[in-house]
């Protein structure tokens, strides 16, 4: 596992844990993926009902709040394969 996907983990898993319903995929270019879920975080690359794929400074913006998720998706920054819905959840749960 990449230090960078360890990281991502380790800030994420708090959040997600109890919050997401279904699964989440991050997936951070030339890095890996993140899975999401009712759980917590963990490294991997399953089926999710929701893919987030973005770089990592994409995600690491989202993260700090210097990039609002939505106008990310919508300058083609943040690609959302999957419920629309579940990743408005997910986004609302990457910003600090």
């Amino acid at each position: 596992m990449s230090n960078i996907i360890a990281e991502f983990i380790e800030k994420l898993a708090p959040k997600a844990r109890g919050q997401i319903k279904g699964t989440a995929k991050l997936v951070i270019t030339d890095e890996g993926s993140v899975m999401l879920d009712e759980n917590g975080a963990t490294e991997g690359d399953a089926e999710a009902d929701v893919t987030l794929k973005a770089s990592e400074k994409i995600f690491r913006e989202i993260l700090s709040g210097d990039r609002n998720p939505i106008m990310a998706v919508m300058s083609g920054k943040l690609k959302v394969d999957g419920n629309q819905m579940r990743a408005l959840k997910v986004s609302e749960l990457l910003v600090d």
